[in-house]
């Protein structure tokens, strides 16, 4: 079985950051990718960025899919506080689950679902959390609903997980196929979460260092 490195491994956290600078864009004003509707909800919109590299890199993903089928966007940006506010919520509910962990394995175990704060590929710009579409737009069944816990769905959630049925196994390797053939790398542990230009992806793609680190989104001057 190949080896799964969660964000909370220090190899991750090692990777340095040479922040190239590159601007965040607005997915929804782009017009390139179909995006969906559930985190509309947050007024500052800050869900619908990505940095400039990835988005396009998402175009290059979305022309290799087969006729019929779109990329279905759900969320890029995530601002740092409100990442740490989704791991030390998580983070919370293992401890409370599980009163024996000790705080190194509670928060190795919260990687697997939420990224730590300090190296969170959503945070710089970097992450999308995607689906598939048909033409129609209707969002396709890859195995799990998107943002299910490995809790929840009996580890169904991981990128390779055997308890899923044919098709759903095959449209996630449709999205896979594309998506690393434009140059991202995907977290094993969220079939869903695709990542460009952070510390993850520099250490699976061998890159001496990241493009993008930690970022503030300020919608005025982007």
């Amino acid at each position: 079985m190949t080896e799964i490195i969660l964000m909370a491994d220090p190899r991750v956290a090692a990777i340095p950051v040479r922040e190239c600078g590159e601007r965040l864009v607005d997915v929804r004003r782009d017009g390139r990718l179909l995006v969906d509707q559930r985190k509309w909800h947050d007024s500052a919109g800050a869900f619908g960025w990505l940095r400039d590299g990835v988005l396009a890199r998402l175009g290059e993903a979305q022309a290799q899919l087969p006729d019929g089928m779109r990329l279905l966007f759900v969320e890029g940006y995530r601002p740092p506080a409100l990442q740490r506010r989704y791991f030390d919520e998580y983070a919370a509910r293992l401890r409370a689950e599980q009163p024996q962990w000790s705080a190194e394995r509670v928060r190795e175990a919260a990687s697997r679902y939420v990224s730590p704060p300090e190296i969170a590929p959503h945070s710089a710009g970097a992450a999308v959390d995607l689906t598939l579409a048909d033409a129609d737009g209707r969002e396709l069944d890859l195995g799990t609903r998107m943002n299910a816990t490995p809790e929840e769905s009996a580890g169904a959630c991981y990128t390779a997980a055997e308890n899923i049925g044919e098709q759903a196994r095959a449209l996630r390797g449709i999205l896979g196929s594309a998506l690393t053939a434009a140059g991202l790398v995907n977290y094993p542990t969220e079939w869903w979460h695709w990542s460009y230009g952070d510390r993850y992806w520099a250490l699976q793609t061998g890159a001496a260092a990241a493009l993008y680190g930690p970022k503030e989104l300020d919608t005025a001057s982007s």
